[in-house]
């Protein structure tokens, strides 16, 4: 795949993302639990401020019936790294049990910058080696 394809098809789709971004979410001012966008943000919350040996377990400050971290370890340590960048923007973002249900403009402007930024360093990245990978595998056949 030509760089120059390859740069073309990546901005399409960032500007078809950030297009869709700008629409509401599931759970939008629906409580208790707002959606989707409010299970990942607590998984920010609770990633960043506790021991990764209490995410998955039921604790004083961790309650699995509101958002329980149920993705593997990977996405975990994803979820704090984003958290960790929230909490130096705005630490309302992802106070621990004070923020549920947090769904302000600038709280929805990060948590989309957040899937784009990592779409942009870890998706597209490995779309394009395995494109080109594909494409070596072909040309030696």
């Amino acid at each position: 795949m030509h760089v120059s394809a390859a740069l073309a098809i990546a901005s399409a789709a960032v500007a078809v993302r950030w297009a869709v971004s700008l629409n509401g979410y599931s759970g939008f001012n629906k409580p208790p639990q707002h959606g989707d966008f409010e299970a990942q943000r607590t998984w920010m919350e609770r990633t960043l401020h506790l021991p990764a040996s209490e995410w998955y377990f039921p604790g004083p400050q961790n309650n699995l019936t509101y958002w329980g971290l149920d993705y593997p370890p990977l996405t975990a340590y994803s979820s704090k790294l984003c958290g960790m960048v929230g909490h130096i923007i705005n630490p309302a973002f992802v106070e621990l049990e004070k923020s549920h249900g947090l769904e302000t403009p600038e709280l929805k402007l990060f948590m989309r910058w957040t899937v784009l930024v990592q779409d942009l360093l870890i998706f597209f990245p490995a779309v394009f080696w395995f494109a080109t990978w594909i494409q070596q595998q072909q040309q030696q056949q």
